[in-house]
């Protein structure tokens, strides 16, 4: 699952490229402060456009504790986003991180994806600004396309860590 704010653009790009990249990976998107049912901007979509992918169809959802209940791991966009999910819905704080921060820290070990995310003691991480992808939202269509181009190639080096991660599950 993807997180961001608004579910109307970083969430979006990052799940529909990652959907694009990896069609058989399940991937859901969802926003901390969100006006439901809300479609994505035209500046969500060309971006999508400008890195090669198809913008899907969408309408905002704000996440819920149901919501994350079969996700193995929340990527959030932002470090607000981690913090809010540490407040809101600490049970999944040990599976949530910053896309950069995973880019980063994945560790390469033998086992699943619950493994590596132990390893990384997600719930307690000290969160640094480096970790955000900086929101788009009021910037002109330039702004959108660099947001979509950094998360599509921080997506390219995330995916084969997430893949050699195997089926790990959820815990119960």
């Amino acid at each position: 699952m993807f997180l961001c704010t608004g579910n109307a653009a970083r969430s979006v790009m990052a799940g529909a490229i990652l959907t694009a990249r990896a069609p058989e990976m399940p991937v859901t998107t969802a926003g901390t402060f969100v006006i439901e049912g809300m479609p994505m901007s035209w500046r969500t979509r060309r971006a999508l456009e400008g890195v090669g992918v198809e913008a899907p169809k969408h309408s905002s959802m704000q996440l819920r504790a149901a919501d994350v209940v079969t996700a193995d791991l929340v990527v959030a966009l932002a470090c607000e986003h981690v913090e809010w999910v540490r407040r809101t819905m600490p049970e999944i704080a040990w599976r949530t991180a910053t896309l950069k921060r995973l880019v980063r820290d994945m560790p390469v070990l033998e086992g699943g994806l619950d493994t590596r995310l132990d390893h990384l003691g997600l719930a307690d991480v000290e969160l640094e600004p480096w970790e955000d992808v900086h929101d788009p939202a009021g910037g002109e269509l330039l702004v959108f396309e660099e947001c979509a181009r950094e998360i599509h190639d921080l997506l390219v080096e995330l995916l084969p860590l997430l893949e050699t991660a195997g089926k790990g599950g959820a815990r119960a």
